[in-house]
């Protein structure tokens, strides 16, 4: 298993205001899907932060998003850890196989893998 990306997730009831004050630290648009909004460094694209009221499927907003290579891997470790499992493992229609999982300090992790990239 490896870890492709981390993304802070921060709740927030202004996106808007949110996209203008990160686009003055140099940010760009990356995803907007109007519950989220991803912003990327356009030179280190992996460098990003997303913004959003509420998830479209999930009880919580996670704190951040971990993106790893094989996320039913990770499922499977976590639940055989006893970590108590946030929201299920399941594919959403925006391209993702996901769930949440909440750290030993009470932070909620949102764990994916692409759909694309579990495929092949």
């Amino acid at each position: 298993m490896s870890v492709r990306r981390v993304v802070p997730n921060v709740r927030s009831e202004d996106v808007a205001a949110s996209r203008g004050f990160y686009g003055l630290l140099g940010f760009e648009e990356a995803m907007d899907l109007g519950w989220i909004v991803t912003l990327a460094s356009p030179v280190a694209p992996g460098a990003q932060v997303s913004f959003m009221a509420a998830d479209l499927t999930a009880p919580v907003v996670a704190d951040m998003s971990v993106e790893v290579d094989d996320v039913d891997a990770v499922y499977a470790a976590v639940r055989g850890s006893g970590a108590e499992i946030v929201h299920p493992l399941q594919d959403e229609e925006w391209g993702v196989r996901r769930f949440f999982v909440r750290d030993p300090h009470g932070r909620v992790v949102n764990v994916l893998s692409h759909l694309r990239q579990a495929q092949g």
